[in-house]
């Protein structure tokens, strides 16, 4: 008798382990490499130098922007998403945003880099999308979440 009961804990035991594992299509989203920034007075004021915009893509939360500039190896760039903080009450909500590149570099090669922005602090309240106009960007983005 003691044999069955034995067996059946080693049955439970193991559903429970296959229960709690990972499966292969289980989505982790991969970490942005920086978070857009809310500060009304840094998108008064900021300014961006010289890039050409390669490309943009929305990826979960990220918000991928690919860029080409000159310089020497692009190690020194700074880049900032920089949001106005004020929300326009329309269907969906939009939000002001400035793409803010800095480069002090002075070689005239051309490198290209991509930075990923998390775009969780632009959510609205509320709402399950936000449209985002980003300065300078050919086109809006609508951001889904």
């Amino acid at each position: 008798m003691r044999l069955p009961k034995f067996l059946m804990l080693c049955i439970c035991v193991t559903l429970l382990l296959m229960n709690t594992t990972c499966d292969e299509d289980d989505f982790i989203p991969e970490p942005c490499d920086q978070v857009a920034v809310i500060d009304n007075g840094f998108f008064q004021t900021a300014e961006s130098n010289l890039y050409t915009l390669n490309g943009v893509d929305l990826n979960g939360d990220c918000l991928l922007i690919s860029l080409s500039a000159s310089g020497c190896d692009g190690n020194s760039w700074s880049m900032v998403l920089v949001d106005s903080g004020e929300v326009s009450e329309s269907l969906p909500e939009q939000r002001s945003l400035k793409f803010i590149f800095s480069n002090t570099e002075t070689c005239l090669a051309v490198f290209s880099q991509e930075r990923s922005f998390d775009l969780r602090p632009l959510q609205v309240e509320g709402s399950n999308e936000v449209i985002l106009n980003i300065e300078d960007f050919p086109e809006p983005i609508t951001y889904q979440y």
